[in-house]
């Protein structure tokens, strides 16, 4: 039985977890010219000399044995230490959409069907699209494992599938696609996942932005790079597309900039403010304004936008840009609210220290952290996908589907990047 996509996005990660695992698009050593001090008083030093909410620094020991205690005193839940172990996983999940030990596929469950699984999408280069496995396919076994709908729990069928994928590096798919069964038989790899998608949704092209990231299926240049090459592609586009940021928790704050100014022409896109230090160690603040550039590819075509509460952070950066600096009518509900960002810093130990110093403003000097954005046309968070395309053409009433869908969150083996 084919797979016959139908136009619902079902959250399932929730963004707050996302955010946890967070840092700046700024990666710091240590500072050569200081005497190299312990781990303890080289966080404290740096907390002190950079962490944003100042009034909070006075009640900071200057002495102990517990670096993860020194933070746990602060109350901004995406300041935080990760020790020597776990530093460079953290870093690869923060720079890089790399996905460790995967065949490269997003999943959605259908309630409706027997083998509930359907294939969302193949990732480029990765082992599933070198062997041909058809997007909107739907996976009978893993494994020679039966993935059926017991009528129950429909995760469990999501889980069985990940469980024996992360156990097993040779992978054997059953797929069934328009009435044609097949076994694909591959090898995980590392994976470097794309983070612009493109698709026609009722006939409408939809560019789907899951992140910020600065090394992904585009090596050299990352999502913006992968944003970029598409828009240049399709200059002469005439069509009115839809910009999907909902469920886009973040990312570099370099690559949300750049990737706003392929919208604009002139004008500002952010401003943001933060604490750092000079080059002899004492605790400075900081100021700038980035302006766009005329000459890129979005610029004469016409977009909307689609937000929800789980758009944050640099997705709010870049939200907010294109609807103050371009117009470009947002739609949905408002976002998340996370006007704040970090910095890492590697320690003296090779841990992580990622602490929260900037603050962002909009292109008209909106402040939107705590509070969120809010959006041009506010629609039900249920119903934002049929809310947008209402809006470019209100003359046409979508089909209603009473298929209950549910979006698993990828096969990954590290949390969603999503920092700034």
């Amino acid at each position: 039985m084919a797979c016959a996509f139908i136009d619902r996005f079902t959250l399932t990660a929730k963004v707050f977890l996302c955010l946890l695992f967070v840092g700046c698009s700024d990666f710091f050593e240590p500072v050569d010219s200081t005497p190299k001090p312990t781990e303890y008083s080289y966080n404290y030093w740096l907390l002190k000399s950079t962490y944003l909410f100042e009034d909070e620094l006075e009640a900071l020991e200057g002495e102990g044995d517990s670096v993860e205690a020194l933070y746990q005193q602060l109350k901004d839940p995406f300041t935080r230490y990760v020790a020597p172990s776990k530093s460079e996983q953290e870093s690869i999940a923060i720079g890089t959409s790399i996905v460790q030990g995967d065949i490269g596929l997003e999943y959605i469950l259908y309630s409706n069907l027997e083998h509930p699984l359907c294939i969302k999408r193949v990732y480029p280069q990765s082992p599933a699209e070198k062997k041909g496995i058809p997007r909107y396919g739907i996976i009978l076994k893993i494994n020679s494992v039966e993935l059926k709908n017991s009528g129950d729990d429909l995760q469990e069928v999501y889980r069985t599938y990940q469980d024996i994928l992360d156990k097993n590096k040779h992978i054997t798919l059953t797929v069934d696609f328009r009435g044609d069964t097949l076994d694909y038989e591959m090898e995980k790899e590392d994976v470097y996942a794309p983070t612009v998608f493109v698709d026609t949704l009722d006939e409408r092209i939809v560019i789907t932005i899951t992140e910020f990231k600065e090394t992904t299926i585009n090596r050299e240049e990352g999502s913006y790079g992968e944003l970029r090459d598409y828009l240049d592609s399709t200059v002469d586009v005439v069509e009115t597309r839809i910009i999907d940021l909902r469920g886009n928790p973040g990312g570099h704050v370099n690559q949300c900039i750049a990737m706003a100014d392929l919208f604009l022409k002139s004008g500002i896109i952010s401003t943001r403010y933060w604490r750092t230090f000079d080059g002899e160690g004492n605790s400075i603040k900081k100021e700038i304004t980035v302006k766009a550039t005329p000459g890129d590819g979005g610029e004469n075509s016409n977009f909307v936008a689609l937000v929800n509460e789980y758009t944050a952070s640099c997705g709010e950066i870049f939200a907010l840009a294109i609807q103050e600096g371009r117009g470009i009518p947002l739609i949905g509900v408002a976002t998340y609210g996370k006007g704040i960002g970090q910095t890492t810093w590697k320690t003296m130990e090779d841990g992580l220290s990622i602490i929260t110093n900037l603050e962002f403003l909009g292109p008209k000097g909106t402040s939107y952290h705590g509070e969120g954005i809010t959006p041009d046309v506010m629609c039900g968070n249920s119903d934002i996908f049929n809310c947008g395309i209402n809006y470019l053409n209100p003359k046409k009433a979508l089909e209603k589907k009473n298929v209950e869908i549910y979006e698993p969150k990828p096969v990954k083996k590290w949390v969603p990047a999503a920092y700034l």
